[in-house]
């Protein structure tokens, strides 16, 4: 007797390794099931069988983890200090931006949440069990560890439970364990080592039964299940920072230490050389402040990444989270589940083997597209009784249905007969002649199925088999020749066969045929003897096309891809060479890049298994294959390639890929075929599950990070200008030439609109033949940083001259103030025009075109700096003054001499660069 394991939820372990009724006796139940006293006991000590909800942070914590940036800080410092001083519009505008920026992130966040109640709705509904002698139907969440369930094909598996007994028991488990084929279920004992997908006597929670039915006592539920395991890796996945993140978060630490230590230097210049008061030193300091912070970037970068988000849409990948946009453009590696992302989820006959003719089969998946060949001839059919003969037998021995809704194809039935099924279709194999009599069902201990069925034309009734190649073989004597007549068998070269077919990666069948007694009615294991063997069939889950074509374009621009599959090493290795990731003999198709050069091709969950994070880690990078995976492993892997500082996107669509999804920079997860659980974990959703739209979206990306860039390149010589000209006031002991709140409003204006229109600039040329950018450097590397203090300068030294030349004319202070606005606002539209290429030349006709939204946001900003200049309401909010045209026609010359010198410069470093 065992002893029962006391652990939530759960009564034994390993279960799937004992004998049933030694499970029965750990779990304290027997075949009648348990007692309505023991039920509501164990309910009350384990819990209801649901996946429990995670602890949330208070509200108050989320929003104030919003406020946690180094510019924040910066920003409600100077509003504090303003209302201090009893400035309070200046107060309320600097901390309206503040609020603006912590709304958009407290509306991003909700993502892991979301994902583990994806998973929560994959928990059956209901369940039946055996309770006090009968049998019963209970809410999933009432079922409880030492229950007797019962299942039948249609069923979802309301816990994780051992079988007692089964018949012809099949399970859809893809979702769980990546196989494209439902598993056979047994009630004898396995391995105690097996993995999940080799547990052949366990039901598992979530999974649906394909066929057959079966009893089983629940051993786990809730939080102990299997899919209660990868909820809480899930919950426990770190979540990393994006490379954008990183960057800014680099950039922003550093401005604020300039601010400070620049004002630190103007208060002492101001106080010791020219005597200000506290008051005026702690207003300029503040306005310096305000001038240097470009409280424009968190909005503009999260403009342009939601802009990026409807772009990315458009090409069918649907962005869930905006960090994502920027995050797949320096994606280095691409981990993808085989399973309905690089295959197609749907089991395609790819080839016929009759003892005299091999035939091909073109098309892939369940819509009867593509044709036979033989030779590369297209293959008459009805002039092949050997094929005819092969392919009325797969067809009539079958229970599973194809059918077409709304252009899409869809099956009815198992995966392999929906194969055989969609081959008698495009074979054009009628069956409405012949009706069934009797049938024989698959049965996992014989591996095979058979059917009786009489032709009611000519009156003959014929046995019909198909199943496993060993077991059909040894029940033939004969095989169909090329005419259609028996001839003796040959085993060996069927035999040759079978393994050839395999070393393909192929799933192969064989189909066998004996003509029946006139008024038989009935078919037992005995009738299957002399058969008559009509040919093998070779079955994969096929490469998608585009795929192929992906991976190719991924590798042309330097991102390695990666499969990390359940299904098994061969099947695997197969997919792969298909798919560009090995060669043709089977070695890697990219050059040994770590340090171990010896890494194997292929590795597999058991050989992970035994390795430590170390020893992983000096293979990860050449292994491009991985087989017989678990959740736990796909998390150990994109761990592995992050610790080589990679960019890791991870695709899948079962819920055992939500976790790996989670761990990775960037999760790309199905729609159409994904489960919730997938899609609610990743940050990137396929509307059309096609792999070659993930290397779109990589490009999609590329461009968006080149936009993000130029849109940061743009806007910082505005807060230099700014902060350079009340820095050279203060050093200098001038009047202040701008106000805080005037500082405020060109940076917002400038953002909003003259920035907003580089994101829909178009992708630089050959933007997929350079590597991935390394996550780690900065968002502005040394010729962009010294293009900025040049405009910097430039736009600056306008600006005072502007504003002393028309103080000491004829305007007032604050007319002077207004136009020294207006020549920031006309210097940064003339820069823009700079930043449209960012080496290239811009004095061409091109910079004019491509880009209409450049055009509406210059209008936009004449239109915004002309309320400023001339509406009352913003002379009162801020400061301005109406001027004369001379207001503007010398800020426009100026801003044209801007684009010139700017243009100068970048040609001095093309031929530096030459």
């Amino acid at each position: 007797m065992l002893t029962p394991v006391e652990s939530p939820g759960v009564l034994v372990r390993a279960a799937w390794s004992l004998p049933a009724d030694e499970v029965l006796a750990a779990v304290g139940s027997g075949a009648d099931g348990l007692s309505a006293d023991v039920v509501e006991r164990r309910l009350a000590e384990h819990g209801p069988n649901e996946l429990p909800l995670p602890p949330r942070p208070p509200l108050w914590r989320r929003v104030l983890s919003h406020f946690q940036d180094v510019l924040v800080y910066v920003l409600l410092v100077a509003a504090g200090l303003k209302a201090i001083l009893g400035e309070w519009i200046d107060f309320a505008v600097i901390l309206l931006v503040a609020i603006v920026n912590a709304a958009v992130g407290l509306i991003q966040e909700g993502r892991a949440e979301s994902a583990l109640d994806g998973i929560r709705k994959m928990l059956s509904p209901g369940a039946e069990v055996r309770r006090d002698g009968g049998w019963t139907k209970v809410d999933a969440a009432a079922v409880v560890p030492g229950d007797v369930v019962r299942v039948r094909a249609g069923d979802g598996v309301p816990a994780d439970v051992r079988l007692i007994s089964a018949s012809n028991l099949r399970v859809e488990e893809s979702a769980l364990t990546g196989e494209s084929v439902p598993s056979t279920k047994d009630p004898a004992p396995v391995d105690a080592r097996a993995g999940v997908g080799d547990r052949s006597s366990m039901l598992f929670s979530g999974t649906i039964v394909a066929a057959g039915s079966g009893e089983g006592v629940v051993v786990a539920t809730g939080a102990a299940t299997e899919i209660g395991a990868i909820q809480s890796l899930v919950a426990e996945a770190e979540e990393l920072a994006t490379p954008l993140t990183r960057q800014l978060g680099r950039f922003g630490t550093q401005i604020a230490l300039l601010i400070l230590v620049m004002g630190v230097v103007m208060a002492v210049i101001g106080h010791t050389v020219h005597h200000l008061s506290v008051d005026d030193l702690l207003s300029a300091s503040i306005g310096f402040a305000v001038a240097a912070v470009p409280e424009g970037l968190p909005a503009l970068v999260t403009i342009t990444l939601a802009l990026g988000v409807q772009q990315m849409a458009d090409r069918n990948a649907i962005t869930r989270r905006l960090p994502a946009v920027e995050t797949l453009g320096s994606v280095s590696t691409i981990c993808s589940d085989k399973t309905g992302t690089l295959t197609k989820n749907e089991m395609t006959a790819r080839t016929i083997r009759t003892a005299h003719r091999t035939v091909d089969v073109a098309g892939a998946g369940y819509a009867p597209d593509g044709g036979l060949t033989a030779g590369d001839q297209p293959l008459v059919v009805g002039e092949t009784p050997d094929v005819v003969a092969f392919l009325d037998t797969m067809a009539l021995c079958n229970d599973a249905q194809v059918v077409e809704s709304d252009g899409r194809w869809s099956l009815v039935g198992e995966p392999t007969e929906g194969a055989l099924r969609t081959l008698a279709l495009k074979a054009g194999t009628a069956t409405s002649d012949w009706h069934r009599v009797a049938v024989l069902p698959f049965d996992s201990a014989v591996k095979y199925m058979a059917t009786l069925d009489r032709h009611d034309t000519h009156a003959v009734t014929v046995l019909h088999v198909k199943g496993a190649p060993d077991r059909v073989l040894e029940l033939c004597r004969t095989q169909t020749a090329p005419d259609g007549t028996a001839e003796p068998v040959d085993t060996g070269f069927w035999l040759d066969q079978v393994d050839e077919l395999g070393s393909h990666g192929l799933r192969v069948l064989a189909a066998a045929r004996r003509t029946a007694p006139a008024g038989a009615s009935a078919i037992a294991d005995d009738d299957l003897r002399d058969l008559e063997l009509c040919g093998l069939v070779g079955i994969v889950d096929p490469p998608r096309p585009e795929a192929i074509d992906a991976i190719a374009e991924c590798h042309r621009a330097g991102i390695t891809v990666k499969m990390i599959t359940g299904d098994h090493a061969g099947t695997a290795t197969a997919i792969a060479q298909e798919l560009g990731l090995l060669t043709p003999d089977g070695r890697p198709a990219h050059p040994p890049t770590a340090v171990d050069r010896d890494a194997p091709v292929v590795l597999t969950g058991a050989e992970l298994e035994a390795m430590s994070n170390e020893q992983l880690r000096e293979v990860v990078r050449d292994v491009d294959v991985y087989a017989r995976t678990s959740p736990e492993h796909k998390i150990r892997i994109v761990s592995a390639l992050q610790a080589h500082r990679q960019v890791v996107a991870m695709t899948g669509d079962g819920v055992n890929d939500a976790p790996a999804l989670t761990q990775a920079d960037v999760g790309v997860a199905m729609g159409i075929k994904g489960t919730e659980a997938t899609k609610e974990a990743a940050d990137v959703v396929l509307a059309d599950d096609n792999f070659a739209t993930i290397e779109r979206a990589v490009e999609e990306g590329r461009r968006i990070y080149d936009n993000v860039r130029k849109s940061v390149l743009f806007l910082l010589p505005t807060n230099g200008a700014q902060a350079l000209v009340i820095l050279v006031a203060v050093l200098f002991g001038l009047t202040m030439p701008l106000e805080p709140v005037q500082v405020l409003w060109i940076n917002m204006i400038t953002a909003v609109t003259l920035s907003l229109a580089l994101a829909y600039e178009k992708a630089e040329p050959g933007i997929m033949d350079r590597p991935p950018r390394d996550a780690d450097a900065s968002i502005l590397g040394g010729p962009a940083l010294r293009r900025i203090l040049l405009v910097s300068a430039l736009i600056g030294a306008a600006t005072l001259v502007v504003f002393f030349v028309e103080r000491d004319g004829r305007m007032t202070v604050d007319q002077a103030q207004t136009t020294a606005v207006t020549m920031l606002a006309f210097g940064q539209l003339a820069y823009l025009f700079n930043c449209r290429f960012t080496d290239r030349s811009s004095l061409s006709l091109d910079v004019l075109r491509g880009n209409r939204v450049l055009w509406i946001s210059a209008g936009a900003l004449v239109l915004l700096q002309a309320v400023f200049v001339y509406a009352p309401f913003m002379h009162t909010l801020f400061g301005s003054a109406a001027v004369p045209w001379r207001g503007w026609w010398v800020p426009f010359v100026l801003a044209v001499g801007v684009f010139l010198v700017v243009e100068a410069g970048k040609a001095v470093g093309r031929a530096r660069r030459r």
